[in-house]
């Protein structure tokens, strides 16, 4: 599932409106709108943290569904990188 699909599933099954999920993130609904049907990107990850509190999701899911790293695996690259090959040696 795209990462605007998982958003705006979980945003209706919680019961929370667009407008009232754009608000409480600080950013426009117009936004909000492209990102849930997936006509952009997803956000910065200071909004993916946002709304992945907002809606009781677990951050790296989150993460994992825009595509990138969760911020603190980023700013340590070479341990995840490495901590992935040995895990995927292990498991072949």
């Amino acid at each position: 599932m795209a990462f605007g699909d998982v958003i705006r599933a979980r945003r209706t099954e919680m019961g929370i409106g667009l407008n009232d999920m754009a608000e409480r993130l600080g950013i426009s609904a117009a936004y909000w709108s492209r990102i849930e049907r997936d006509l952009d990107s997803p956000p910065r990850d200071e909004l993916i943290e946002k709304a992945a509190a907002i809606l009781a999701l677990r951050l790296d899911d989150l993460f994992v569904e825009a595509r990138r790293l969760p911020p603190d695996m980023q700013r340590d690259i070479g341990r995840v990188v490495f901590a992935y090959r040995r895990m995927r040696s292990i498991h072949r």
